[in-house]
């Protein structure tokens, strides 16, 4: 029965999308469901890593510290997102700490297992390829982020990195805290609450019910 669940599970999932029936069985094999309440440390920076993680539902942030244990988080990532490749593809410990910021569900597969599955497959090898890439994109929009804009700038930055359009507006919909923000921009959160009131009495966000975020299309305007 689990690894039937597994196996459906491992289907919905884009990174597997090219794998044939026979791949997925092998697969869901060496697969295990972790579930993971809010703020569990999934794993830690610098250990050796086992397995590729695939978030199935909730969210999660990826980030790094240093010796005086100050903090910046690198990204946040949803449900069909990735982590853990890194380290199984080059055998480095892992370069970062994943702590989930809701509830989460997990599938984690071998290292072995991913490592055969690369080398039989083409299509998953470019699809991993992909998310490296992309990933190294964002890392490169975030220094430029840093480098050339204010702290307004940064501010609205994540806004509208973390808003979508519903019903013609741009909502952020889930509650982002002061802190979350200020050490993904590299801020205090003092900071971030001044900017933020700045930003909600001039016009440019509008709180909702239930930590929602309206932001208006002039908030763009900190970004040039």
């Amino acid at each position: 029965m689990a690894h039937e669940s597994n196996k459906l599970f491992l289907k919905r999932v884009p990174l597997f999308s090219s794998l044939s029936d026979p791949q997925l069985d092998a697969l869901a094999a060496a697969s295990v469901r972790r579930s993971f309440p809010k703020g569990r440390i999934i794993c830690n920076e610098g250990e050796p890593s086992q397995s590729l993680y695939i978030l199935l539902a909730g969210r999660a942030k990826i980030q790094r510290s240093d010796a005086e244990g100050k903090e910046v988080i690198l990204a946040v990532i949803g449900s069909g997102e990735f982590f853990g490749e890194m380290s199984l593809i080059d055998d480095e410990p892992r370069s970062a700490s994943v702590i989930t910021i809701e509830p989460c569900e997990f599938m984690a597969i071998q290292k072995e297992t991913f490592k055969s599955m690369l080398v039989q497959n083409n299509e998953l090898a470019m699809a991993i390829m992909r998310g490296l890439v992309r990933r190294l994109r964002i890392a490169d929009k975030k220094i430029e982020t840093l480098a050339l804009l204010d702290v307004y700038g940064r501010v609205a930055r994540v806004l509208l990195d973390f808003s979508e359009i519903i019903d013609g507006q741009r909502v952020v919909k889930g509650k982002l805290p002061r802190q979350e923000i200020a050490k993904m921009i590299g801020a205090s959160r003092e900071m971030v609450s001044r900017v933020m009131k700045g930003l909600e009495v001039d016009g440019y966000i509008v709180p909702q019910p239930e930590g929602r975020l309206v932001l208006r299309e002039k908030i763009s305007s900190y970004l040039n």
